[in-house]
């Protein structure tokens, strides 16, 4: 069968490689579409310190069951399936307080494991999420799902007002998540097309950080007392700072990305704040169920989200040119049909 293998930074081909073998109590699944997510540009940069060459890429995934041997009533063969990447250990002591997604030993799909970028996998039935949803849509559900779960992290409600730095994919989910919560949500990015598309997720407002004072706009928005909350999904050490100098007194704070740099504070602002500073890593089951309720319910523009489809043979010249422009592309899919 044919796959994308990552051979070395930069460069991407298509090989054959073996059919995989069924693990007994898993399930084979026929992939239909995967998503490139900003992990994969950061690998094919070079810049992904988690992984390791050559590497098959992928995990947003979207494909269809074509074996199944194992007792759950949940799944069958023909079903289409959206597919959770990460493993746990059960043993560390994230497991062990209920919390796999940020566990110690976590391997991804794509990442320090083999994905998905190719025309058959295997996978525990645990990890399947079925869903009445286009190829295109359950390609979506993961992603989304880390920014439900950063809201999740926040503790949002429908009385905040959350502001939501950086409009990727993992940002959109934030906005979504925050929407759905009830939340008046504030989008900040550098592009205008992307606060467009956040607008349209469910953003309330839009600062473009790059053309307005970003300090001066959310003290107008907010009466002067900074958000709520604030989700940093971008990852620099500028906006890990705004995340903190930003938010209001007594506010959380919300870290998706991580900065690829040593970040200096203002430690004076965690203390007379008094802020709840968090970290959010993957998601959890009830992540995952909650964005396939919000895609099942149409309240995502899924279509305005994906902005380029490519087959296999067009995923390496895909990823070149996303390297080559980033801002061109929002999402970037490649479908096996």
């Amino acid at each position: 069968m044919k796959a994308l293998v990552l051979q070395k930074p930069g460069q991407a081909s298509i090989e054959t490689i073996p059919e995989p073998e069924v693990p007994r109590g898993n399930i084979l699944l026929k992939v239909r579409m995967v998503g490139f997510c900003g992990s994969d540009l950061n690998s094919f940069r070079g810049l992904n310190p988690l992984v390791s060459f050559p590497r098959i890429l992928g995990h947003e995934v979207s494909a269809t069951i074509v074996e199944a041997d194992v007792r759950d009533s949940r799944l069958c063969v023909g079903m289409d399936v959206a597919v959770s990447p990460y493993t746990s250990c059960d043993k560390c002591a994230a497991c062990l307080r209920g919390r796999p997604n940020a566990c110690q030993f976590n391997e991804t799909l794509g990442v320090q494991r083999d994905g998905a970028l190719t025309e058959f996998i295997t996978m525990p039935p645990e990890k399947l999420y079925p869903a009445k949803l286009t190829p295109k849509e359950l390609c979506l559900i993961e992603p989304l799902t880390v920014g439900f779960h950063a809201a999740a992290r926040g503790r949002v409600t429908a009385e905040d007002t959350v502001a939501v730095i950086g409009c990727g994919g993992v940002g959109l989910g934030a906005v979504a998540a925050s929407n759905a919560r009830g939340a008046r949500t504030i989008c900040i990015d550098v592009d205008d097309e992307k606060l467009e598309l956040a607008r349209a997720a469910g953003g309330t407002q839009t600062i473009n950080s790059s053309s307005e004072p970003l300090h001066d706009r959310l003290r107008e928005i907010t009466e002067g007392r900074g958000p709520d909350v604030v989700i940093e999904a971008v990852g620099t050490p500028a906006t890990f700072r705004a995340a903190a100098e930003e938010v209001s007194f007594t506010g959380r704070v919300v870290y998706i990305g991580y900065a690829k740099e040593p970040v200096s504070y203002e430690t004076r602002l965690f203390v007379q704040k008094e802020l709840d500073v968090l970290g959010s890593r993957n998601a959890q089951p009830p992540d995952f169920r909650a964005v396939i309720s919000y895609l099942e319910a149409r309240r995502f523009p899924v279509d305005q989200a994906v902005s380029l489809v490519v087959p296999l043979e067009e995923a390496s010249d895909a990823l070149c040119s996303w390297s080559e422009n980033p801002s061109r592309f929002k999402k970037i899919m490649v479908s096996f049909d």
